[in-house]
């Protein structure tokens, strides 16, 4: 399996945290926080593929285009981005030594904790 950072993804998080659409939440939040099978289908059907691999900062390329297994590193709920998220993506990256997506979801921690001494 070859998994590498998702460029689109990343620009998207950013985008969205710089907007504040962010959920500065705890790190074991994310299985409850995560969208279900069910919400990415819903969002899958709704949205297509394009939009659905800008909520996944990895990607599989051995995988088919249009599959939901392409797409690795989920880090919001399709509306926001997630702390808990970011940081579960954080550490899986680091675990599975992939350094780009674990400079990218580090940059992105930054981000969101900067948001979040703001908010104190």
């Amino acid at each position: 399996m070859t998994v590498k950072r998702n460029a689109m993804a990343f620009n998207h998080a950013r985008k969205l945290t710089e907007e504040g659409r962010i959920v500065l939440d705890d790190r074991d939040e994310w299985s409850e926080h995560r969208p279900s099978a069910a919400d990415e289908n819903a969002y899958l059907e709704e949205h297509g593929f394009h939009e659905y691999a800008k909520w996944y900062l990895g990607i599989d390329d051995e995988m088919g285009e249009e599959t939901k297994g392409r797409y690795k590193f989920p880090y919001g709920d399709f509306e926001r981005v997630h702390r808990c998220g970011v940081l579960s993506a954080e550490v899986r990256a680091a675990q599975q030594k992939y350094a780009d997506i674990e400079n990218a979801v580090a940059h992105l921690h930054g981000m969101l904790d900067g948001r979040r001494a703001e908010n104190r």
